[in-house]
């Protein structure tokens, strides 16, 4: 059976987003995959020839948000 769940790490711990459906002792083998956000994802589909870092920036900043204006 292959689960896939979101987690976020806290203090050392992996917080799951559900829980999951196991027996208690259940044996796993955890994979993490680290995420990656969308602006970085995506710099090269818009052809973006800057920094993604500076990319992801503009897409965050609430005061640049469209839908946020006067």
């Amino acid at each position: 059976m292959t689960i896939t769940v979101e987690a976020s790490y806290e203090n050392g711990v992996l917080k799951l987003a559900k829980p999951l459906p196991l027996k208690p002792n259940e044996k796993v083998q955890v994979t993490i995959h680290a995420g990656v956000s969308r602006a970085r994802q995506t710099a090269g589909l818009l052809r973006w020839p800057g920094d993604p870092a500076l990319l992801e920036r503009f897409i965050m900043d609430p005061e640049l948000d469209p839908l946020e204006g006067p």
